[in-house]
């Protein structure tokens, strides 16, 4: 089971924190949650995988719609501290291109 949590950092950047498997029973609460930040003005997200034991190709697909409808909403997704597993699905996917693993949350969107 995962659970998650949200919130925003005083530079107004949305953060989703999923916590355990990021699998096709979590992540639809991920879409939601991104969805929820999107509503409500938050354009810029980081997702901080660094509590994800595991995600599989459902968690990859909500990352990937979480970050097309930040985009159209004029923002960005960016993740930030994923473990080995997420990283190679990440490569293997070549998704890591696209969605470009950060070091931490803070460091998600220093430059670029």
């Amino acid at each position: 089971m995962t659970g998650f949590t949200v919130e925003r950092t005083d530079r107004g950047i949305g953060v989703v924190r999923p916590e355990g498997r990021l699998t096709m029973v979590s992540a639809r609460q991920l879409t939601e949650a991104i969805a929820g930040l999107l509503d409500s003005g938050t354009e810029r997200i980081v997702v901080d995988l660094s509590a994800t034991e595991f995600m599989d190709s459902s968690g990859l697909g909500a990352l990937i719609a979480g970050l097309k409808a930040a985009r159209q909403a004029g923002g960005d997704l960016r993740i930030a501290a994923p473990n080995e597993q997420v990283v190679t699905i990440l490569r293997l996917t070549n998704l890591d291109k696209v969605l470009r693993p950060r070091e931490t949350v803070a460091k998600a969107y220093d430059r670029d």
